[in-house]
């Protein structure tokens, strides 16, 4: 079927000489991957920088449902973003969250307030001028509602502490150990009250945002079958700690 839709780029691997095979999020799909041929020329409808991670685009493709790659017809782009891919601290968060999207949309269905989330996000980052260090943080935290384990924050009182099997927070340690003491417990309701335009009045110290990310990716792998160590984790802690 014949269909146009928005889609962010996710993943792109070469195969062969003129080929690559994407990876994108889609407005009208979820996620989707498909195989692209890549013209000779720099004339063609199908430019190579269009697939760089994070690059937000308008397409249209013909979506067959027993087809294991999808053809790609034509491709534009949806909003340019040049700070994103001119900065190279921009560029380091825009690989990690292309990294980091890629494992955790597998097998993701159509939905529309996510792609919404993750388009604006991406664009806010773009537009920024200064003050997004917490960035990744708080895009992952709140990417958590979307996926069915955000916490609830009303559960919350100083010296509880975080649950993150039932993402929940609790008056007395669990009988396990996949939960964060008090203090730690502290850093995620911190984060839970940020958002990006507020998120720079938190101080967090370069430990304190390091330790936080460590946190946030094993509670993904606990609530995502298969969600792997992530290689451009280390690039972006070099950066904001």
């Amino acid at each position: 079927m014949l269909t146009k839709t928005e889609a962010i780029v996710l993943h792109s691997l070469k195969y062969g000489e003129q080929r690559v095979i994407v990876d994108m999020f889609t407005r009208a799909a979820g996620r989707v991957p498909f195989i692209v041929s890549l013209p000779r020329t720099a004339r063609g409808r199908l430019k190579k920088q269009y697939f760089q991670p994070m690059t937000l685009l308008n397409i249209e493709a013909d979506l067959r449902q027993q087809a294991q790659l999808q053809q790609l017809r034509d491709a534009s782009l949806l909003a340019p973003l040049a700070s994103l891919q001119g900065e190279p601290t921009k560029l380091a968060i825009a690989l990690f969250l292309s990294e980091f999207l890629f494992h955790a949309l597998k097998g993701e269905q159509q939905d529309e307030p996510l792609f919404q989330y993750i388009t604006s996000s991406i664009q806010w980052l773009d537009g920024s001028t200064g003050h997004y260090a917490n960035f990744h943080l708080v895009f992952l935290m709140r990417l958590t509602r979307f996926l069915g384990f955000y916490p609830n924050l009303s559960d919350y009182t100083p010296g509880a502490y975080f649950d993150m099997r039932s993402a929940s927070f609790c008056a007395a340690a669990p009988p396990h150990h996949d939960h964060l003491m008090p203090q730690e417990a502290s850093h995620i309701q911190l984060l839970m009250r940020m958002d990006f335009v507020s998120m720079h009045l938190f101080r967090l110290s370069r430990m304190e945002r390091s330790r936080i990310l460590q946190l946030l990716l094993y509670y993904y792998r606990l609530h995502l079958p298969d969600f792997p160590e992530l290689r451009s984790t280390e690039v972006l802690q070099s950066l904001f700690g």
